[in-house]
């Protein structure tokens, strides 16, 4: 059974999704407040999901949001900064990979969107990390969680979806390399990853169980999430 606790600080990031709403959901159930931070859903026809997300996050008292230009190293230093002013401190990074799909052939691919997808997508992560990790290795201390929602393959009468995967093979990479270096660092790397679309709520309460009963032994592991079957690693 979990406590609600006042002193547990958790800062979540991610893009608009099912999965981030579904981990804020779970967020709320042990904590007084956290802070969240939305990349900017800046691409072609998903505006209205953002704004819908925005309008209801104003209403969540729980919720503190953050403005965050992932495009930029220096709005990332001065989000981790806010963050730690509004939390006292973070002790739990939870940064969710659920990239949006963009389907286009790769001939009428927007170039706006392949500079913005680079930018925030991939970039963003990385300025990201950097700055949670100094925060965590100065004090010797906190837990990042790596959580990446893998991408169901398209139809064979789909258009393909180009950008999607590949801002998530990024982060998939990226996720895997801080997990093999856990070991020397001061602070604890977790990841959980799921391939089981459409059940972002039990995927939610799953990451949780396990952060939750986080111990020295969780150091550097892939947690993996597939429905009825969840595979530990």
């Amino acid at each position: 059974m979990y406590t609600v606790s006042m002193t547990r600080g958790i800062f979540i990031a991610g893009n608009e999704s099912a999965l981030i709403r579904a981990v804020e959901a779970e967020t709320m159930k042990r904590v007084e407040h956290f802070t969240s931070a939305l990349i900017p859903n800046r691409l072609t026809g998903v505006l209205a999901a953002n704004a819908a997300h925005k309008n209801t996050a104003q209403t969540n008292e729980k919720r503190i949001p953050l403005d965050w230009n992932p495009s930029s190293p220096i709005s990332a230093r001065t989000m981790v900064i806010a963050a730690e002013n509004r939390l006292d401190q973070i002790d739990e990074a939870i940064l969710i990979c659920s990239p949006p799909s963009i389907r286009s052939s790769a001939a009428e691919l927007p170039l706006a969107d392949v500079e913005i997808m680079i930018n925030d997508h991939i970039k963003g992560w990385f300025f990201l990390i950097k700055e949670l990790t100094t925060v965590f290795a100065n004090r010797q201390s906190g837990t990042l969680v790596l959580v990446y929602h893998d991408i169901p393959a398209a139809g064979k009468d789909d258009a393909a979806d180009i950008l999607g995967p590949s801002s998530l093979a990024s982060f998939r990479a990226l996720t895997q390399s801080l997990l093999a270096a856990a070991h020397n660092e001061p602070y604890t790397t977790i990841g959980f990853s799921c391939s089981d679309a459409g059940n972002e709520s039990a995927f939610a309460a799953f990451l949780y169980k396990n952060i939750d009963e986080i111990n020295k032994r969780s150091n550097g592991k892939l947690y993996k999430f597939g429905g009825k079957f969840n595979l530990f690693k």
